[in-house]
């Protein structure tokens, strides 16, 4: 028998101060009630959590969530609370003590939830403790980590399925934000999930704008990440970065910009980590640079940008790490700066792998990974087709092929000119080569390899002057796309001819190239976060200072209070009772008795009238 009569609605009122669901969250609720095993992939920002937090409030019993970051169980177990809802974890930050304390309230029933790390499964008695516990169902949150076909596989989730031979009966709740149909099939395999009822939600995020930029080298990269943060001034961003030197570099190149940013990477002290991490989440520094060790699970509502400062392994990747942006629904963006010369690490790091198969799988992820960064085409679009969704409308008003569309142009004789140098370039070696040496004799760069190859003695040495080298990379790039070179010879990333690009080389066939990317720094259009729009951008920051000092009383990050979505709109509504500020803030009833006087009053004494 379930609390509210069984209602869903009623309950996520009493607790959450939501009027209503989210897409699909009322029917995974609904399902997880009934005791059936759930598969739900819901977009980043979707409300995964409450798919499970709701049934564990309406429902005896203990509900076990297996978590792969320990940032994630604190950030939700203080949410949790501060609504009054008895929730806790284990985990190694905690000492012998808390423990001891956390493991006695779950014998005595104190909690509802329990958030654990897979590797908590390998302690010694835990099994026992859970059975002890009265465990009525588990969550496996960011499910796709059990699987070897995801972006971000962990050996240590495997474990899970010999959890579900020990609990045969306990249903099983499996969500996540990022798995492509062949990832949600093993997933649902490796947990054994008994006739699960699936729910996809759309994987569109509206209010997220797109953008590839062409990266600068070499230092001029740096000023350009500089210039590009320096036009965001306050507002919180995620600087994602290939190597643990450059998030470090990063992060003091911004400082001495006068902008707070840290970093953040697997090899750091790990007290020094956790602190960056919490300084982070709680805005005392508006940026961090990380490794992608960096940002699974984080629930921090108000990142404004991410920035891929180089290039993703995959889309999958790209797609779960630009989700991190705008997570309270406002508009925030997400920057590639693509350079050839990071898909050709990128190439280097796969041709270390010794499993050819895992080259092959990772090889191909980073040829659409290419294929995105290079398009001329809506870029939310190829995201969607990606994930097997229909990709909608175009043009879609937020991203920058459909903002800025790049114009089309008769590039006939470049095209010619290029293959033309591929193919003597072959003919005089005897091997093919990659995109930077073709244009490194296109524009008659005297290098060692143009020398040593002879390729200084070819016919097109030095036939394309009129343009730059990396503007040769770019048509190179072009020709890619359109399919007239391909890449060759396994993961050396060298180029050769195909059927189409030896018709066009024989001029049997137009080519129409288009512009390369403006390298822009911000988007048109977009609205800063210092704004509220058609409210009150004084009481806005009064508000964020009232809530700044609540949650340092309490000792968790400001938006757990409430978040920067809410005290727009309360800035701009100014409710004047309790019943107008919860239905404007949407917060259960322990939050409202404990936060609500102090807004009123923070209200009341701002200038200006009412609504």
């Amino acid at each position: 028998m379930t609390l509210f009569d069984g209602d869903p609605g009623a309950a996520l009122k009493h607790h959450f101060g939501f009027d209503g669901f989210r897409p699909l969250q009322a029917e995974i609720v609904t399902d997880v009630l009934a005791g059936r095993d759930v598969f739900a992939l819901l977009p980043t920002g979707g409300g995964k959590s409450l798919c499970y937090q709701l049934p564990a409030m309406m429902l005896p019993g203990l509900t076990v969530v297996i978590s792969p970051l320990i940032a994630l169980m604190k950030d939700q177990v203080d949410g949790l609370r501060l609504n009054g809802l008895p929730a806790t974890f284990l985990n190694s930050t905690l000492g012998p003590d808390d423990v001891r304390r956390r493991v006695g309230g779950l014998g005595r029933g104190e909690y509802r939830l329990l958030y654990v790390a897979p590797e908590r499964l390998r302690t010694p008695g835990f099994i026992e403790g859970l059975r002890a516990w009265g465990v009525s169902r588990f969550a496996i949150d960011e499910a796709h980590c059990i699987s070897a076909w995801g972006h971000d596989f962990r050996p240590e989730y495997r474990q899970l399925s010999a959890l579900r031979a020990r609990f045969r009966d306990v249903p099983f709740l499996a969500v996540t934000a990022t798995a492509t149909s062949r990832v949600r099939d093993d997933v649902v395999q490796q947990l054994a999930l008994r006739d699960p009822r699936w729910y996809v939600g759309s994987f569109n995020r509206p209010n997220l704008t797109y953008r590839v930029a062409p990266k600068r080298s070499g230092q001029a990269a740096v000023q350009q990440l500089v210039a590009y943060v320096r036009e965001r001034p306050g507002e919180s961003g995620i600087v994602y970065c290939a190597t643990r030197r450059a998030t470090e570099t990063l992060a003091a190149r911004l400082s001495a910009a006068g902008i707070r940013a840290l970093s953040y990477h697997a090899g750091l002290d790990p007290r020094a980590r956790a602190q960056n991490q919490e300084a982070f989440r709680r805005d005392d520094a508006p940026v961090v640079c990380a490794t992608i060790a960096f940002g699974m699970g984080i629930d921090k509502p108000n990142v404004r940008f991410v920035v891929h400062y180089d290039l993703p392994k995959n889309l999958e990747g790209y797609y779960q790490e630009t989700g991190r942006a705008g997570r309270d629904g406002l508009p925030s963006d997400c920057l590639l700066l693509y350079a050839a010369g990071d898909a050709a690490k990128q190439r280097h790091f796969i041709d270390e792998k010794d499993d050819v198969a895992e080259r092959a799988v990772a090889l191909r992820a980073l040829e659409e990974m290419m294929a995105f960064a290079d398009a001329d085409t809506c870029r939310r679009a190829i995201l969607l087709e990606y994930f097997g969704e229909p990709a909608g409308p175009t043009p879609c008003g937020a991203c920058d092929n459909c903002l800025a569309p790049r114009t089309r142009f008769d590039g006939t004789l470049l095209a010619r000119k290029l293959l033309s140098c591929v193919v003597r370039i072959r003919q005089a070696c005897g091997f093919n080569v990659g995109l930077n040496h073709v244009a490194d004799v296109l524009v008659g760069r005297n290098t060692q390899k143009v020398r040593d190859w002879g390729h200084d003695a070819v016919s097109t040495y030095g036939i394309g002057r009129e343009r730059s080298h990396a503007e040769w990379v770019d048509v190179g790039r072009e020709l890619l796309r359109l399919g007239l070179l391909q890449r060759s010879d396994g993961l050396r990333g060298v180029v050769a001819l195909t059927p189409a690009g030896r018709e066009a080389l024989l001029g049997t066939r137009n080519v129409m190239l288009v512009s390369a990317a403006p390298p822009a720094v911000r988007s048109p259009g977009r609205p800063s976060e210092a704004r509220t729009p058609g409210g009150d951008d004084g009481l806005f920051e009064r508000l964020r200072a009232l809530r700044r000092g609540i949650a340092d009383a309490r000792g968790v990050p400001a938006y757990v209070v409430f978040p920067d979505a809410t005290l727009r709109e309360i800035a701009r509504t100014r409710p004047r009772d309790r019943a107008a500020l919860r239905r404007v803030s949407g917060v259960g009833d322990r939050k409202l008795q404990e936060f609500g006087d102090a807004f009123l009053a923070a209200i009341e004494e701002s200038e200006g009238p009412g609504p």
